[in-house]
């Protein structure tokens, strides 16, 4: 490789800067232009010749919008012979398209892994994928990093000797299990139900809650109907006022001050892998700009990537 260039789309661009703070590289220009007949073109104002390119673009609202932006980027990084093209994608949001559980529906995590691909994608970082079988929808090396030392960093400062953690479903109970190792605490899961995007039910909470301090621990928080719910079974069960925690902190449909003014609800942790178009009292944004600018060296020199794991 002769050398990096890192790009940013426009869906977050202030973490592609603190991406790049963190490397100690410039964040190379590029432009996006709308025709008359709402047709993007994105011009990459850097060359690309012979580079390790880094396109660095979470899939976010307005996705339809960025996601054509990132495969029209990658197809420029790909026609000015880029040695090797990485998008760095902090979040995918069609990762939530992972399984067919009704009859005649599009698997949407499948077919966008396979556009970044013919689009010219070489390798993908990403962050937390919602299930853990998206990894294996992509064709090219996937680096799959989570945030879970950042936000076991944050809470590991505070009191936990009576604390417990919560996943909402059985699905996210691997990752709470490592979680709560990571703050010596145990782990209890909900029985959840989903019937559509805005319906969910949680029967039940399996472990024990009563009179215990929580952080309950989601992979993304969008319209927050599950952690609602998840709150009212807690406090059904005789627990403490809780906190959440979630590393895709999307809060759609107002469900951040739904959440936050909650009585029972102590603090909100996010990370920035998404931008924030609203904020909270209650709410803590952490950055993983350090975790992402590390993967991205390690990337580009040849080193391990899985080894970030073992250090946090």
């Amino acid at each position: 490789m002769r050398g990096i260039t890192v790009f940013t789309g426009t869906a977050h661009p202030e973490l592609s800067e603190a991406i790049c703070r963190h490397l100690g590289e410039p964040l190379a220009p590029s432009r996006l232009v709308r025709f008359a007949n709402d047709c993007l073109e994105v011009r990459l104002e850097s060359n690309c010749r012979e580079r390790d390119v880094f396109l660095i673009q979470p899939i976010v609202p307005p996705v339809q919008e960025h996601l054509v932006e990132l495969l029209l980027m990658i197809n420029a990084a790909h026609g000015a012979s880029a040695a090797r093209t990485t998008v760095v994608m902090p979040h995918y949001a069609y990762a939530r398209s992972d399984k067919k559980d009704a009859p005649r529906i599009s698997l949407g995590g499948r077919l966008v892994a396979d556009l970044l691909v013919a689009a010219g994608a070489n390798r993908i970082l990403t962050m937390t994928l919602h299930a853990p079988q998206v990894h294996a929808f992509f064709s090219v090396p996937v680096d799959h990093l989570h945030a879970l030392s950042e936000l076991a960093e944050h809470f590991g400062g505070s009191d936990l000797a009576n604390t417990v953690v919560v996943s909402p479903d059985l699905g996210n109970a691997k990752s709470a299990s490592a979680f709560a190792r990571l703050l010596g605490v145990p782990v209890a899961a909900g029985a959840k139900q989903r019937f559509d995007d805005e319906e969910v039910q949680i029967t039940s909470i399996i472990g024990d809650v009563e009179d215990r301090d929580v952080i309950v621990l989601d992979d993304e928080i969008a319209r927050g109907s599950t952690i609602v719910e998840v709150l009212d079974r807690l406090a059904e069960r005789g627990a403490r006022p809780a906190k959440v925690a979630t590393t895709h902190g999307l809060f759609a449909a107002g469900s951040l001050p739904r959440i936050g003014d909650r009585d029972d609800v102590v603090e909100i942790v996010t990370t920035d892998t998404v931008p924030m178009a609203t904020t909270h009292p209650k709410l803590r944004v952490l950055s993983v700009a350090p975790a992402l600018a590390e993967a991205i060296r390690r990337i580009h020199e040849g080193e391990s990537v899985s080894a970030l794991f073992h250090q946090g």
